[in-house]
């Protein structure tokens, strides 16, 4: 069953002249309860490899890509730049939004307490600074994204049971 199926339908007027087209409710949305979300349990931790799409995780993981909209869902990914790009497509949207790609973002530190794996963002005259690119930064907003939840095959068929009577409401 593909994803938009199991949305409702509802009558709409297009042109305003009372000939009714069903269309699919694409803007309906189902987001998971607070303690479900919170609950480590359920999840399993992925990282997502260059080029993965969420059809070929879920093809991976659950053996079924038309399962991409529980990967989708669970991760409230609602617009392909909430997915981490491809190299190709990444060197693209950094050119497309940046006049020059080499162009100096920001400078940042190390933190020197609590998690030092932190970066801080300071002035350029700040003492051991680094020069963060425009491209840099694009590339280590796009990793974090990598890092995704899974829900656990285990709750798969809850889960799809759950969704069906929540987007029907």
């Amino acid at each position: 069953m593909a994803y938009f199926e199991k949305f409702p339908l509802y009558a709409y007027d297009i042109s305003d002249t009372n000939n009714y087209t069903l269309i699919t409710d694409i803007l309906r949305r189902v987001n998971l309860k607070g303690n479900v979300r919170a609950n480590t349990l359920v999840f399993d931790q992925y990282v997502v490899r260059d080029g993965e799409q969420p059809d070929t995780v879920a093809a991976k993981y659950y053996d079924n890509p038309e399962l991409h909209w529980i990967i989708v869902t669970v991760n409230n990914i609602t617009s392909r730049y909430d997915w981490p790009l491809d190299q190709v497509a990444l060197s693209q949207y950094v050119n497309d939004k940046y006049s020059n790609p080499d162009g100096i973002h920001h400078y940042e530190i190390n933190a020197t307490s609590g998690d030092t794996t932190n970066k801080l963002i300071v002035s350029s005259d700040t003492d051991g600074a680094t020069a963060i690119t425009n491209y840099e930064y694009e590339e280590n907003e796009n990793d974090k994204k990598r890092r995704i939840r899974l829900l656990d095959r285990a709750y798969v068929t809850k889960f799809i049971d759950d969704f069906r009577t929540l987007i029907k409401r």
